[in-house]
């Protein structure tokens, strides 16, 4: 696992990533006014603009869905990378050469710059297979890809390619490239052998298998030839940047429409993901040569925003309003073992899992050959929640007409209706057990009920704590600190009332703060605790003081960057949409005047509040009685009547 980078090397690439040109490779972004950039959100499907950049902030937000962040959130999100994956990526698209906290690091074991060169000689490697696909001796490669219907344009899209037969062809190309046996093992493209190195992929058609930025990091290679003695497929051996258990392919081209839809359709093999694609089922992925297993279940989570316990009802039938993960399996036996296999990684997810089978065990490149791309999709939509399939292959096994028969189907099926941990759930199924067994409720609750006892004592005996989830899920149920949008605020902030201009006043004072500190008056540093009336608004106010004051720094990135360090966790999202959000004032000659005018005004409002109190107390004072409390206050009151026409007294000057 991977160390904590150092703080210092993080700061910087935040500072040297610029936002709007890391925003921009993924969204199509308009100037918005001064300092700030729209566009349609990637995270949502929207008609008109409400995601914004403010590039001098080095924050985005999207006022439609409610995310937002900085630019290593933004990768993280739209790649879905985890923290550490989303800084190398960045660092190395910018330069910047990490470091470590000692004893941490992900390649510690490694000659500094080694990965980048598997990584730069693999996509070599991609460029030389692509290459050879049009090539005199690749027409064996051509025609299987044309008797499946896959033309030029589909070859080019994934980057199919073709090994010649030859020993040495991809050897030779890359030695002329500049790079070394040594680097051609490391990355997997090369075998050792009695007489030295040879190419590993001969013969075969080539699939690039790239990592969810689009980097080539790994080769899937089919059997194609009759004399080729090896197995049909063979992939890329574990390397510094390919590791099975841990890839997805397609992920590159899926993960704009899963972070959309919430979506990922998992098929088994790369021309069933292509099939899929070109069929419009943009969220098919496929793994490599290995089950799926946990740490697939990791990578998918990230990308459908399955971060929460409860984050979608699954409902018996087809549906969910969550996240959806669903497996196309065969179905024959192998397709059913392999649901089976999906069911038990199934308590790792909080999204929805379901199953689409094609009942004449067609895959969906078949499925697409014989019946069009419209079949795939009816295949997709015909899901069913996997709970139901696996219990209902469980009880086909049983003749369900005989007593005998429905008390082994109930023995066999109960196991699996308790294994189920969402408490909605259980006892639903408990139902549909019973009614597809064609037995009394109680009977069937009972047994579920043993079988759940059964299952807590042999995860005791094994040193397990049954029914809680494991270490990966409660990590993921934890809070996060997703932004939301202030007038939603949860917990203790009440909902600003828009038509208050009140509220609209001390919003607008924020946001010229957060975005402008060069141009804020000294005045602001000066209220008190009390100057803004919306809880919500009050708490980023409490947060500006905690960082020292807006007149500690008049760099917008690192004086938004200050007060989120003194933020808690809900009032970090309010002043992430603060600092992003369009200002009433778009033009650049007015900025520094509208800053200093709005929170004057502000200021103005507190004296004018503060007046009215000590009027009030004085009316109470009786002057003969307490004559030095009353010449206090009186005395306070001047003062601040002079402060408040002195400060109108700059506004004209202005």
């Amino acid at each position: 696992m991977a160390g904590l980078i150092k703080r210092e090397d993080v700061d910087a690439v935040r500072e040297r990533a610029r936002i709007d040109e890391i925003v921009g490779s993924y969204v199509t972004l308009k100037t918005a006014g001064v300092g700030s950039m729209k566009g349609l959100c990637p995270f949502h499907d929207e008609r008109t603009p409400s995601f914004h950049v403010r590039p001098q902030v080095g924050r985005w937000h999207c006022f439609g869905c409610n995310e937002g962040g900085d630019v290593i959130s933004f990768v993280q999100k739209i790649d879905g990378l985890g923290f550490t994956e989303a800084v190398e990526h960045l660092a190395q698209r910018v330069g910047i050469q990490l470091r470590y906290e000692e004893g941490g690091g992900p390649r510690r074991s490694e000659e500094p710059g080694k990965r980048q060169r598997i990584i730069e000689a693999n996509r070599s490697a991609a460029q030389f297979y692509a290459e050879q696909l049009f090539s005199p001796g690749a027409t064996v490669a051509r025609e299987f890809l044309a008797q499946r219907s896959f033309d030029r344009a589909a070859a080019e899209t994934f980057g199919v390619g073709y090994a010649p037969q030859g020993w040495s062809s991809l050897l030779t190309y890359l030695r002329s490239k500049g790079f070394s046996e040594a680097e051609l093992l490391a990355a997997g493209l090369v075998s050792q052998g009695n007489r030295g190195v040879y190419d590993r992929f001969r013969g075969r058609l080539i699939w690039p298998i790239r990592d969810v930025t689009g980097e080539v990091i790994g080769f899937g290679a089919r059997r194609l030839f009759d004399d080729d003695q090896g197995p049909k497929y063979l992939n890329t051996p574990e390397t510094a940047v390919y590791k099975k258990s841990q890839v997805l392919y397609g992920l590159d081209l899926a993960k704009r429409e899963i972070a959309k839809t919430k979506r990922v359709v998992v098929v088994e093999g790369y021309t069933d993901v292509m099939a899929a694609h070109l069929s419009g089922v943009g969220t098919a992925v496929a793994t490599c040569g290995t089950a799926f297993g946990s740490d697939h279940v990791r990578v998918v989570r990230r990308l459908v925003g399955d971060t929460s316990a409860g984050s979608g009802v699954q409902l018996a039938g087809g549906g969910s309003t969550g996240g959806e993960i669903i497996f196309t399996f065969d179905g024959d036996a192998a397709g059913q073992k392999a649901a089976m296999r999906a069911f038990a990684e199934d308590q790792r997810f909080y999204a929805q899992t379901f199953v689409a089978v094609e009942k004449s065990g067609m895959d969906p490149c078949e499925l697409r050959l014989a019946r069009g791309p419209e079949a795939v999709r009816a295949l997709v939509d015909s899901r069913q929640p996997l709970f139901e399939f696996v219990i209902r292959t469980t009880l086909a096994s049983f003749d369900l007409g005989t007593a005998e028969g429905r008390v082994g189907a109930l023995r066999a099926a109960a196991p699996a209706v308790a294994s189920i941990r969402d408490s909605a759930l259980k006892p639903e199924y408990t139902r549909m057990l019973a009614g597809w067994l064609g037995m009394d409720g109680e009977t069937v609750r009972r047994a579920v009920a043993s079988a759940q006892h059964a299952g807590q004592r042999a995860a005791h005996s094994a040193g397990e704590r049954p029914g809680r989830p494991d270490a990966e899920q409660a990590r993921h149920a934890a809070p996060s600190r997703e932004p939301y949008p202030a007038e939603r605020a949860p917990g203790a902030f009440s909902r600003p009332d828009r038509t208050d201009p009140v509220a609209r006043l001390e919003r607008e004072v924020l946001e010229a703060v957060l975005q402008h500190p060069g141009s804020v008056p000294p005045e602001f540093d000066e209220l008190g605790a009390d100057a803004f009336s919306v809880p919500a608004w009050r708490a980023v106010h409490e947060a500006i003081r905690a960082a020292g004051g807006v007149g500690t720094t008049s760099d917008p990135a690192q004086w938004v960057a200050r007060v989120l360090e003194e933020a808690s966790a809900p009032v970090a999202g309010i002043v992430n949409e603060l600092a992003v959000a369009p200002l009433p004032e778009d033009r650049e000659s007015a900025v520094e005047d509208y800053v200093r005018g709005v929170v004057r005004s502000l200021v103005e409002m507190q004296y004018t509040r503060r007046i009215a109190n000590l009027r009030s107390a004085l009316q109470r004072t009786d002057m003969e009685s307490d004559p030095e409390g009353y010449q206090a206050l009186f005395a306070e009151l001047l003062g601040l009547e002079a402060q408040r026409r002195e400060l109108r007294a700059l506004d004209q000057g202005d």
